[in-house]
């Protein structure tokens, strides 16, 4: 009998554990267990003035929730003028380390000397990750994001979190180790996909048979490796929620890589349904827990065409963000959008009980 109950005590208790650690960065912050909850957020405010206009229209005429700004770009003046009218916007800093359009450049705000390893021939950032990789220190990406965080505070802008431009901070551990200590030092929650990560490794490894498949190196039923991104994840979150930060249970960035059949030909009417049935579709996928949504509303001009071929893509991300029907979608699923300053109350409520 007490080798019985002792085995029983024993069983109860591995459940325990497994609930603890099954446990949501939303269910920790105190959302429902089996809650999705949802941060729909706009990247790259202040690259140009569509993408402020497509930013302001998204949030204030639809339910994206939350955007990120470019410091050492154009624009960003602009839309800093948009905050100081908006006071309650939640806007943190899209953390900048690449340049990667070819007639529109912009360059390290720490200047040259300083981090000589992040500018091109051009005197501009590189235009790839993989540049940045190679030829960038970890202790010049860490001057050049602080830097751009100082360039916010002087202009009287306290981002509410941080983020990584085309993911560049996520490059090497090393520059993802200086993003978390900097949200750590400051008391700014930092984008880091640190839970199961579920949605964001399905659509990794659906990219990667994609690839395969067309380069005719695919056998059914073949190994795909998490991103490697991701191989840290885990351990990095836990730093950022030891730190007294908010973490992310997944992160999507879907959108950027659909294709629409003859998108340059479509109307908006038909940019809308197409995009509003694709984020519907992508969002049934969601598991529970706290899910950032990267996109790029933009609103195009005619000139917008001289910074990029995207502006129907970018428009597409509006115009679905805009569209009642998703709004009418998300009620009736129950979503719950946040903000990241919600999630950083939140976290600052928690404390160290969880």
């Amino acid at each position: 009998m007490k080798n019985l109950i002792l085995t029983a005590a024993g069983v109860i208790l591995s459940v325990a554990l497994n609930a603890q650690q099954t446990k949501t960065y939303a269910e920790k912050l105190g959302w429902p267990k089996g809650a999705r909850v949802i941060i729909i957020h706009v990247d790259d405010a202040g690259m140009s003035h569509e993408s402020n206009e497509g930013a302001e229209m998204a949030i204030g005429n639809g339910v994206a929730t939350s955007t990120s700004v470019m410091m050492p770009c154009p624009w960003m003046a602009d839309f800093k003028h948009y905050m100081d009218k908006h006071p309650g916007i939640d806007a943190g800093l899209h953390l900048t380390l690449t340049s990667e359009w070819e007639g529109y450049r912009w360059s390290p705000l720490a200047g040259k000397t300083t981090v000589p390893g992040l500018v091109d021939k051009e005197g501009a950032f590189w235009p790839t990750v993989a540049a940045v990789y190679f030829r960038a220190t970890a202790d010049e990406v860490d001057k050049e994001i602080r830097a751009q965080l100082d360039r916010a505070l002087t202009m009287g802008f306290t981002p509410t979190h941080l983020d990584s431009h085309m993911g560049t901070l996520f490059a090497k551990p090393s520059y993802l180790e200086k993003y978390i200590n900097l949200g750590i030092e400051k008391k700014i929650p930092v984008m880091i996909p640190g839970g199961e990560d579920l949605f964001y490794k399905a659509e990794a490894k659906n990219a990667t048979i994609a690839q395969l498949k067309k380069d005719g190196k695919y056998t059914d039923g073949m190994t795909i490796a998490d991103p490697p991104e991701l191989a840290k994840a885990k351990e990095m979150g836990a730093m950022a929620w030891k730190g007294g930060l908010p973490v992310l249970d997944d992160l999507d960035n879907s959108s950027y890589d659909w294709v629409m059949p003859n998108i340059e030909k479509a109307g908006d009417k038909e940019l809308q349904k197409w995009y509003t049935d694709h984020y519907i579709e992508n969002f049934e996928r969601f598991s529970p827990g706290l899910t950032m949504v990267l996109m790029h509303c933009t609103n195009p001009s005619p000139q917008f065409k001289n910074i990029c071929n995207e502006g129907q893509k970018r428009k597409g991300d509006l115009l679905a963000m805009t569209d009642p029907r998703f709004r009418a979608y998300l009620k009736q699923k129950g979503f719950i959008l946040t903000t990241w300053r919600e999630v950083m109350e939140r976290r600052l409520k928690v404390g160290d009980s969880e």
